[in-house]
């Protein structure tokens, strides 16, 4: 496995878990909408080099799709604080015509907002194409992160090293991951 590979894994690793994003769209106002939606292939054993994308079932008939009739780029937030996992993710989405992918995808959740079936006229396949995402993760444990706290307190110096800071581009222009240590960590 190359570097590539490793830091697609290890994006797909720490948001897999995580069922709801914060998908944002920039609306006609010029003002940034967010709402939470379920990513539909994370019960998938994704493989992130096959399909570098990140799938949702969305209302033709709500703002979001209309969002993305302007505007196709998009941010993901995804979180999990109870593992210290924060996951930002930039890309640009489509209304996707795939049907096969769309049955792949379906499920008893999804038809409890699209009673129609996976052929209900209003459901929307989105495809966003992740372009750069950055993750903070946090390993060290919470007294581990109490006690680099305190220090940095006391002594007035941030805390350092808690934790892994990365960029993972997926377009191949720049380094895939960038990282850093981890004292880019979320203040609470």
């Amino acid at each position: 496995m190359n570097d590539r590979t490793d830091n697609r894994s290890q994006l797909w690793e720490l948001i897999h878990d995580i069922k709801f994003a914060m998908f944002v769209t920039r609306h006609g106002n010029g003002h940034l909408h967010s709402r939470p939606m379920t990513t539909q292939n994370r019960q998938m054993d994704t493989d992130m080099e096959k399909d570098p994308a990140l799938w949702f079932f969305m209302s033709h008939k709500g703002d979001p799709v209309a969002d993305l009739a302007s505007e196709a780029t998009v941010n993901l937030s995804y979180a999990d604080p109870s593992n210290d996992r924060y996951v930002s993710v930039s890309g640009s989405a489509r209304v996707a015509d795939n049907p096969a992918k769309k049955q792949e995808l379906w499920s008893k959740m999804a038809q409890a907002w699209f009673p129609g079936g996976v052929d209900d006229p209003d459901l929307a396949l989105v495809e966003v194409t992740i372009s750069h995402a950055h993750y903070w993760d946090v390993k060290e444990s919470k007294i581990t992160q109490l006690y680099a706290m305190a220090k940095a307190a006391v002594t007035g110096e941030p805390p350092t090293h808690l934790g892994e800071s990365a960029e993972v581009r997926m377009d191949g222009t720049a380094a895939d991951a960038v990282a850093s240590p981890g004292n880019q960590r979320p203040v609470r």
